[in-house]
């Protein structure tokens, strides 16, 4: 199986091959190509898929950000060009959990913790980070953050 770095590699040289209807895709491999070196310069690694998924979910974070932010401007046009990029960002993700799935998980992680620290007894707003480091690892780049944190909410709400 391919790694991403090399799929993303293939994908920019079809895109290259198919002219100019290929322009906006082609741009988009660029772009994750260059977020992709760039932290392999700074940081002086090779990134592995772990990594590059990191990047790719932070990516997709800011393109699903600035859709909103260009709706509320009113600014359509900005809109499907945004869109257009989350959608060949999402390409590269795996496939995405279910809010069962996630939830699961949750409820996994609340019985960990506290069979980690029996002194817990009913976990509070304070143990919200416990529960997190032990989610986030198994769910990464395969939930949305935003509906990670409010199901670890929610149930630690509820005691």
């Amino acid at each position: 199986m391919a790694t991403i770095k090399e799929t993303l590699s293939e994908t920019m040289k079809a895109a290259m091959k198919g002219g100019p209807t290929q322009k906006d895709k082609l741009a988009f491999c660029r772009n994750l190509h260059a977020a992709v070196r760039k932290r392999e310069i700074d940081d002086r690694i090779d990134l592995d898929d772990a990594g590059v998924l990191k990047i790719i979910s932070s990516l997709v974070k800011q393109r699903q950000d600035s859709i909103d932010q260009f709706r509320k401007g009113g600014r359509e046009d900005l809109v499907v060009k945004e869109e257009a990029e989350l959608q060949f960002l999402q390409a590269f993700l795996p496939a995405q959990m279910s809010e069962a799935e996630v939830q699961q998980i949750v409820e996994w992680a609340v019985g960990e913790a506290k069979a980690t620290n029996p002194a817990l007894g009913a976990l509070g707003p304070k143990d919200m980070g416990t529960v997190m480091k032990l989610v986030v690892p198994k769910i990464q780049g395969r939930a949305d953050g935003k509906l990670v944190n409010q199901l670890v909410r929610d149930r630690i709400a509820k005691g």
